[in-house]
Parts: structure tokens; C-alpha cells; sequence
């Protein structure tokens, strides 16, 4: 009788562990944004130089101070993409990042399929948001867009393990 009250403990620990941990991920630390004088959207010129803010409609964002690649944006541009695409540079290596579930408007498998497909473009929006991190914003002919934080692709990632 005692091991089927220890391996119930257990099995209870490791349950309310597991759902704590998802929490975590998923609700936790992701709180809604919204433009203003410390978020704006933002494009760098072909020609390098200060990034241009653009105009963003319809802006629905979530960001975590837990991490900077926390942050997803969804929102639309009224500048054509081909404006934007002989105005702005590019962001060759682009890679959309998961976002929590309930964040339903941010698909990144959708815009990784569209950007890898050439239905989309991927745009630098500003370097160096954090240390190594970069803003990228992808827009489809549409003009719906998504803003996301990545990784810098030209930082060497050092995975040696030292001993």
C-alpha cells in the first residue's frame, strides 16, 4: 500500500511539474505591446543608415523580458511591397521563430514557407535590437506583415563544450 502512495506522489509531482513548466513557456512572461515612443516599426535603407519607421495598421504584438527573441508582431503596411523591396534591405537569412499557441495571427511555418518560396520578403529592421539579436520584418504583396527578433546570422555561435 505505501508504493502505490509513493509512486502516486510522484507520478502528482512530476504532473503539476509538467503543467508549471508549460505555463511557463506558453503564459507566463509574454505580455501584449503596443507602438509608441519605445516601439516603432522600423526599416534600414538599401543605403544603410538610420532605419525609417513605417507605418503599421492593425498592430497586435507580444514581447517577454525573459528573453530577447520573445518578441512576435502581426500588422499590415499600405506601401507596396515592391516600394519596399528597392527601398529597404534585405534580411537574407530569415528564420521566423514559434510563438506561444494562443498568439494565433503569428504563424511561423506559414511565413518560413513563404519567405523560403519568394511569396514573401524578409526586411532588416533594425540591427543590434540586443546584443547579436536583430528585428526582421517579413511583408507579403498583401501587406500583411510580421516582426519578429532572431539571432544575428553572422555571429558565430561557439557550441564547443569546454571541460
Amino acid at each position: 500500500m505505501n508504493g502505490k502512495i509513493v509512486a502516486g506522489s510522484i507520478v502528482l509531482c512530476a504532473a503539476v511539474m509538467g503543467v508549471g513548466i508549460w505555463y511557463a513557456q506558453e503564459y507566463a512572461y509574454y505580455s501584449p505591446v503596443s507602438l509608441g515612443p519605445d516601439l516603432a516599426m522600423t526599416l534600414v535603407p538599401v543605403a544603410g543608415g538610420a532605419p525609417v519607421k513605417v507605418q503599421a495598421d492593425d498592430f497586435h504584438a507580444i514581447d517577454a523580458t525573459s528573453s530577447p527573441i520573445r518578441f512576435r508582431a502581426c500588422f499590415t503596411v499600405a506601401t507596396p511591397l515592391s516600394e519596399l523591396t528597392a527601398r529597404y534591405a534585405p534580411y537574407v537569412k530569415a528564420e521566423p521563430l514559434l510563438g506561444p499557441g494562443w498568439f494565433s495571427c503569428f504563424d511561423a511555418k506559414k511565413i518560413s514557407l513563404a519567405l523560403q518560396s519568394g511569396a514573401a520578403k524578409a526586411f532588416l529592421a533594425q540591427k543590434g535590437v540586443a546584443p547579436d539579436v536583430d528585428r526582421v520584418i517579413a511583408v507579403f504583396p498583401d501587406g500583411h506583415a510580421y516582426a519578429w527578433q532572431q539571432l544575428d546570422p553572422a555571429v558565430p555561435v561557439d557550441t564547443s563544450i569546454e571541460e
